[in-house]
């Protein structure tokens, strides 16, 4: 199972990028957790200096930037 996290105070940006990630694991169905992180000391743990951050089995794939849904789904690993 794939652990997902979305890194992010929760301003706009990060609850867009963890509605997207939820829309894009429903679509092509992989069982997965998708976890919110808002807490700013857990974030500055994992060394992101900027929101929304995108985590995908402990490596970041992505920082201070929305994804599209369709990057999304090729980074959980969709063909």
């Amino acid at each position: 199972m794939k652990e997902i996290l979305i890194l992010g105070p929760g301003c706009y940006r990060c609850q867009k990028l963890y509605d997207d990630v939820q829309a894009a694991v429903k679509e092509i169905d992989i069982e997965c957790e998708v976890i919110k992180v808002t807490d700013i000391a857990a974030i500055a743990g994992f060394g992101v200096m900027q929101t929304p951050a995108l985590i995908i089995d402990g490596e970041l794939k992505a920082a201070g930037k929305l994804l599209s849904k369709d990057k999304i789904k090729e980074l959980l690993g969709e063909k």
